[in-house]
């Protein structure tokens, strides 16, 4: 059975290293996932990283079956969904920017704190609508696939879900250390409102940087 998910891939082993690597290097999705860890609590950051893997999947399975590719190439279609998510994650980021509510571990501890569903819904909606990982997909992934390969979709789907899984690790890793600088700081009250400020300013930053993104 595992020779044949391993059908059509080469350099698996150099695959995997690379994608340790790059899960590594901070970007768009480790941010969302500090901000909502240290902002809602360890749990708001569990459910951050299973949002943004889920939305992971979802790219590997368009770019499996060629959808990414007309992304990539049409650029009405790219700037719809670059400017819809940028739009999206400047809410979030505002959101945050503004609210008032006291950053409170305990309310965090006792799943008070946070609606899930909706934190887990804005990590797909920010990661599916980031041009950039449908882009990251349809580049890097098919030079791990052999080309005479007849079939690349179930190789392509092997690949992605490896590169999430790894992904998704070490975002649950972020998100436990998040939160244990979290708890470091319960009870002030004036870096629980920085907290929030720092957090909604890079979502900010981040929403800008997505609507900068080009399809080059």
């Amino acid at each position: 059975m595992f020779g044949l998910i391993m059908t059509g891939i080469i350099h698996f082993e150099t695959f995997l290293l690379a994608s340790i690597l790059l899960n590594l290097t901070p970007g768009n999705d480790t941010i969302f996932i500090l901000s909502k860890s240290m902002g809602q609590g360890k749990m708001a950051g569990i459910v951050s990283a299973l949002g943004i893997g889920t939305g992971s999947i979802i790219h590997t399975v368009l770019a499996a079956f060629g959808l990414s590719v007309i992304i990539a190439r049409s650029l009405l279609l790219f700037n719809i969904i670059k400017y819809a998510g940028a739009v999206y994650i400047l809410y979030i980021g505002y959101k945050m920017l503004t609210n008032q509510t006291e950053l409170n571990t305990d309310l965090a501890e006792e799943n008070k704190a946070a609606d899930y569903k909706k934190i887990f819904r804005d990590a797909i909606i920010t990661n599916v609508l980031n041009p950039k990982v449908a882009l990251f997909f349809i580049a890097f992934l098919p030079q791990f696939i052999e080309k005479s390969s007849k079939d690349t979709v179930l190789p392509f789907l092997t690949l992605g879900l490896t590169f999430i899984t790894t992904g998704t690790i070490w975002c649950l890793i972020l998100a436990f250390f998040s939160y244990t600088i979290l708890k470091r700081l319960k009870g002030n009250k004036k870096v629980s409102n920085y907290i929030n400020k720092i957090c909604g300013l890079t979502l900010i930053g981040l929403g800008i940087k997505v609507a900068l993104t080009d399809n080059r």
